[in-house]
């Protein structure tokens, strides 16, 4: 530890709780007085808490960094009541993904001076562009995403700038909402700077700023000793693809990422990464030595816990980044676009990544990680309702999570923490929807010793001609499977199913037009299976089969199961039975005619794309897969 003033054990861990609790108290603010769905409902937004060197102290999620402010705005400039916002993916130093996070950040004061920051960021419903919604799927370039703004202040000594405010507002489409949640998370961050000066004042600088050192010097050393170390030394490859993006025809856009552990640290290396996509796939995270995709990915490495419980326990704030290098290909990929390459679908690289390191270090870990999942997509309906009103109506979907060692994947879950679908009765009553059915997606999770958790099933009748839109991947591919287990079902979106006008759209639409009367079905990812499917306990597959989480015919193929009646079906008592004798001998059966398997299982979309059943790094050495 830093030489300093000795610091009491106690007042560290006062510092941690006062930090976490103006962090929740900021989030539960904004949750409350927000105006949007996407912010007040499905709660895409987070707060957080950051040094006067721009560290990041709070670790129960992601937020965007405080490096561009410092950078147009030197702290000495600064004063009491000055609030700054900015939403420029380029200008963000990779803090931004897309123009629809708007940010918030309040500086905080002690013996007048910047001492820390407060910041809230989230996916707002409208800010211009080309479309509702401002995520036009089609886009070639940021000038057609909407509004471009860097960091600004858009209060100076506690005058807001109305002038800025008023070109803001006028640029979406949703104006009273947009105005609404900026006034929102203004107030919220403001109080959160005043949490926190009243700490700075009880402790005095020296002490407070001596406390944040010891809590990420302690993440630091935590990471390395119980996770790091859990990753023999080497170098691991792999690679994940996203399909479409929406200008070119759908293809393999290549995300390769190469892993070296040594000295207590990983380097990450993404040559061979497919160059910028036309359409708004693109993710611009070459900035700030790649500080923000480090905090992103840290928490994959969670996964190497000895334990669940311990998994949960770990936060990840700026003590990960001392241990983590990105080594990025020169301007022009999927990772290093060049402005204006447009960025508002750039979850299919950014989650994407996710899935890359948990694969890497899966190959270097025999498979004790989870298999993929696909946990955000955004679908919704625009259009005008009875009295005359424009309105939008947009959710982010979760799915399923991948299956791990111990335990089945989750259901419908979503990466944003404490984030959610839209409630039923809300949507009812806000919009010219019916939703007509809420539920899991039956045989969506991937099939595995340990099963995929399942996707959503969500079925909407639309009152009103409207059109529907969506950004979506895994459409076509597949949430993988890991050591043998099966790839996931993926996304689709089905319009009119069962009917005369029944058709399957892409992953990427802007403008579906839908009639009144129309139903359209969404049926988001499961996640992929862990290990042999064959090795799952009959019984857990009986209660999957009773539980209506699998079909008697995923029984029986899958998992080699064969249930009590005549074709599989279940028994007048509804309790299913296993027909111990008939599963042994069909398992057999099954064992006996496989050949080699990879460690990886794409599911058949990857052939439809590639033009072959898996790639070359979906393999492993015998010492990789045991």
């Amino acid at each position: 530890m830093k030489k300093g003033p000795a610091i009491d054990p106690i007042v560290i861990q006062i510092v941690e709780g006062t930090l976490a609790s103006v962090e929740a108290e900021v989030e539960a603010a904004i949750e409350r007085t927000s105006r949007s769905p996407m912010i007040r409902e499905a709660r895409d937004f987070r707060a957080g808490i950051h040094d006067r060197r721009c560290r990041k102290l709070t670790g129960r999620s992601y937020s965007a960094l405080v490096q561009p402010i410092v950078r147009d705005f030197p702290p000495a400039t600064m004063r009491p009541g000055d609030v700054f916002f900015h939403n420029d993916v380029y200008g963000s130093e990779g803090g931004i993904g897309h123009l629809p996070d708007l940010c918030v950040t309040v500086p905080v004061f002690a013996d007048g001076l910047v001492v820390a920051f407060v910041q809230a960021f989230g996916h707002h419903d409208d800010i211009g562009g080309a479309v509702p919604g401002s995520m036009p799927s089609h886009a070639t370039s940021a000038y057609q995403e909407g509004l471009i703004v860097p960091p600004v202040r858009i209060y100076q000594a506690g005058v807001p700038n109305d002038d800025l405010i008023k070109v803001l507002v006028r640029n979406s489409r949703l104006p009273d909402s947009l105005r609404g949640d900026l006034d929102s998370e203004v107030a919220a961050c403001r109080m959160g700077a005043e949490r926190l000066g009243d700490l700075f004042h009880r402790y005095g600088r020296e002490q407070v700023e001596a406390c944040f050192d010891a809590i990420l010097e302690r993440t630091t050393e935590t990471f390395r000793r119980e996770l790091l170390s859990k990753i023999p030394d080497g170098t691991y490859v792999w690679e994940d693809y996203a399909e479409h993006d929406g200008v070119d025809p759908p293809r393999l856009h290549t995300q390769r990422m190469t892993l070296t552990k040594r000295d207590d640290r990983l380097i990450i290396d993404f040559a061979g990464t497919s160059p910028q996509a036309k359409g708004p796939i693109n993710h611009a995270g070459d900035y700030a030595d790649g500080v923000f995709l480090k905090k992103w990915l840290a928490p994959i490495l969670r996964n190497l816990a000895d334990s669940p419980e311990r998994m949960a326990e770990l936060d990840v704030n700026e003590g990960v980044v001392p241990l983590i290098e990105l080594r990025f290909p020169p301007p022009g990929t999927l990772l290093t676009p060049v402005f204006p390459a447009p960025t508002n679908a750039r979850t299919f690289v950014l989650l994407r990544q996710l899935g890359i390191l948990a694969g890497v270090i899966a190959k270097a870990v025999g498979g004790r990680m989870p298999a993929d999942q696909e946990t955000i997509r955004y679908t919704g309906f625009h259009g005008v309702d009875a009295d005359g009103q424009f309105y939008l109506m947009r959710e982010v979907l979760g799915g399923g999570s991948g299956g791990r060692y111990y335990a089945d994947g989750s259901d419908t879950i979503h990466v944003v923490p404490d984030s959610k679908n839209l409630p039923v009765e809300f949507t009812e009553t806000r919009f010219p929807l019916i939703v007509e059915r809420l539920a899991l997606a039956t045989d969506s999770g991937g099939a595995g010793a340990r099963r995929g958790g399942l996707g959503y099933l969500k079925e909407f009748r639309v009152l009103r001609e409207s059109a529907f839109l969506c950004v979506a991947d895994r459409a076509i591919l597949s949430c993988w499977g890991l050591r043998g287990g099966k790839a996931g079902a993926p996304f689709r979106v089905t319009i009119d199913p069962g009917g005369p006008n029944e058709h399957v759209l892409p992953g990427l639409v802007d403008d579906e037009p839908v009639p009144a009367g129309t139903l359209v079905r969404v049926e988001t990812t499961g996640g992929g299976g862990w290990g042999d499917p064959l090795d799952r306990e009959p019984e857990l597959v009986a209660l999957d089969a009773l539980e209506g989480k699998i079909s008697a015919r995923a029984a029986r193929e899958d998992y080699g199961v064969v249930l009590a009646g005549a074709d599989g079906a279940c028994p007048a008592d509804g309790a299913p039975r296993v027909d111990s004798a008939a599963t042994r001998a069909l398992r057999d059966r099954l064992r006996a005619a496989r050949g080699r398997r990879p460690f990886f299982d794409r599911g058949p979309g990857y052939r439809t794309l590639a033009g072959v059943d898996h790639a070359e790094v979906d393999f492993v050495d015998a010492r990789g897969a045991d």
